[in-house]
């Protein structure tokens, strides 16, 4: 789990112009403190006799932070969530690393069906402010959400997509050179 914080606490200033000290870091960064009592309350998840004791610390998690996530949710290390107040992050989804979610982020279901009813998000993730991913989906490996897009269809690695159903726009292949 340590290596999970240390992970989740250096990515910050990759992602973030504005970090200027470990101290304002580990003080001042509620996406980080988000992550930390996730990962303890995941902890506490995988046991049957722990999971409303592991309920309880993430909604008191949610009361510190204004961030909800489910302690069944599986993010690996090295996520940012930057300006998290709003983000939601279901019981089934799953966030590979390197993935960046702004403020009001939603990550959730579309029924009350039993299973995987959460969205995949891939490494490399770009998820703009009040964006809303619905469903048993997959963004693929380093695509971008616009701010405010609503996706309820998998999206390709390397895509960009903006607007909401059915007026939505998916750009494929962003991604051109690393010149």
């Amino acid at each position: 789990m340590l290596k999970s914080v240390l992970a989740d606490f250096r990515i910050i200033r990759l992602n973030d112009p504005a970090a200027r000290s470990f101290l304002e870091e580990i003080l001042c960064y509620s996406g980080f403190h988000a992550l930390v009592i996730y990962r303890i309350s995941h902890f506490l998840w995988q046991y049957p006799a722990t999971k409303l004791l592991a309920r309880i610390i993430s909604q008191i998690g949610r009361f510190l932070t204004g961030v909800e996530i489910h302690p069944g949710a599986l993010i690996e290390p090295g996520v940012f969530i930057d300006h998290g107040m709003g983000v939601v992050i279901g019981e089934t989804a799953v966030v590979r690393n390197n993935v960046v979610l702004y403020h009001g982020v939603t990550l959730g279901g579309t029924g009350k069906n039993k299973g995987k009813r959460h969205p995949t998000i891939e490494s490399g993730v770009a998820i703009g402010a009040r964006a809303t991913i619905l469903g048993p989906i997959t963004i693929g490996q380093n695509s971008k959400i616009g701010a405010g897009a609503v996706v309820v269809k998998n999206v390709p690695e390397n895509s960009t997509v903006l607007g909401v159903p059915p007026a939505q726009k998916i750009i494929t292949n962003t991604i051109t050179s690393t010149e």
